[in-house]
C-alpha cells in the first residue's frame, strides 16, 4: 500500500521474495524479486554496512519493502527493507538449502510477470515455508512444479481414465502414444497420477525414488515445453542425490 506521495513518484510497502541479487558498483545491488504489490520488479538497493561486512538480502529471503515506484523508469528503488519472516531451518540444513536452491531457480526463470498475482504470491510463500518447516522433503520439489503449472497458464489436466500416457504438449493422460510429440512412459505417466492424486486429497505420494527422479526430469521438460527460456536448470542433479 502506498505510505507517501511525493511530487513525481510515490512509496509504497510491499511484501517481497528474492529472486536473485546483482552486484551494481561497490555501493549497490540490483534486486530482482517477486512482490506481492507489483509482481515481478528490479530494485536498486543501496548496500548498507556493518564494519567491513556489507548487508543485503539472499535470494528467497522473504522480506518487507518500502520502495519508489515511478513510471518513468524501469528501475524503481528500495528505500527501507526488512526480513519479514526469516528461516528458521534451510540456512543450517543442507537439504533444505539444496531444495531452496532449486526453488529459487525455478521462480527466477517462471516469475517475470509484472502485475501484482497474489494467488501466485501466496503460492511462492507456501513452498517457501514447506521447504523451511516440513518433515519430509522428498516431494517437494514436484509438488512445486505441479502447483506452479496452473497460474503459469499451462495447468495439466486431471486423469479420468487410464493413464498409461502423459502428453508433454497438451498436458493430459492420454490411454495410447500420440502419434507426435514428448509424452511420458507408464510408469511416469503413473506416478504423475498419483502426485495428482495424493496432493488433492492432502496425503503423502506413494511414489519409488527412482520414478521421482525420472518425474522431476519430466516435469522440467514439461515447463521448458511451455515457459520459455525456461532452459537447463543446474540442481536436479544435486536434488537427486540428497532426496533419494
Amino acid at each position: 500500500m502506498p505510505v507517501f506521495a511525493g511530487s513525481s513518484h510515490m512509496l509504497h510497502t510491499t511484501r517481497a521474495v528474492v529472486l536473485r541479487t546483482v552486484r551494481h558498483g561497490d555501493r549497490s545491488v540490483v534486486l530482482r524479486s517477486y512482490t506481492e504489490a507489483f509482481g515481478a520488479r528490479s530494485y536498486m538497493l543501496r548496500v548498507a554496512r556493518r564494519g567491513a561486512t556489507s548487508v543485503t538480502p539472499q535470494p528467497l529471503d522473504r522480506l518487507e519493502l518500502v520502495v519508489t515506484e515511478d513510471a518513468r523508469h524501469e528501475m524503481h528503488t528500495v528505500r527501507e527493507w526488512r526480513v519479514e519472516r526469516p528461516y528458521q531451518h534451510v540456512r543450517s540444513d543442507h537439504a533444505r538449502a539444496l531444495v531452496l536452491l532449486f526453488a529459487q531457480e525455478v521462480f527466477h526463470r517462471t516469475l517475470r510477470e509484472e502485475a501484482s498475482d497474489r494467488e501466485l504470491f501466496d503460492l511462492v510463500q507456501l513452498a517457501l515455508e514447506e521447504i523451511d518447516s516440513s518433515v519430509d522433503l522428498t516431494h517437494l520439489p514436484l509438488l512445486l512444479l505441479l502447483r506452479l503449472a496452473g497460474p503459469l497458464g499451462f495447468q495439466p489436466q486431471r486423469p479420468t481414465g487410464s493413464v498409461e500416457h502423459f502428453d508433454l504438449r497438451e498436458g493430459r493422460f492420454l490411454s495410447a502414444r500420440p502419434m507426435h510429440g514428448p509424452c511420458m512412459d507408464g510408469e511416469t505417466s503413473r506416478a504423475f497420477a498419483e502426485l495428482m492424486r495424493a496432493e488433492a486429497v492432502g496425503e503423502r505420494p506413494n511414489i519409488s525414488a527412482t520414478s521421482r527422479k525420472e518425474l522431476l526430469e519430466q516435469l522440467l521438460a514439461y515447463f521448458r515445453m511451455h515457459v520459455e527460456g525456461f532452459g537447463q536448470l543446474r540442481s536436479p542433479e544435486v536434488i537427486h542425490a540428497v532426496l533419494h
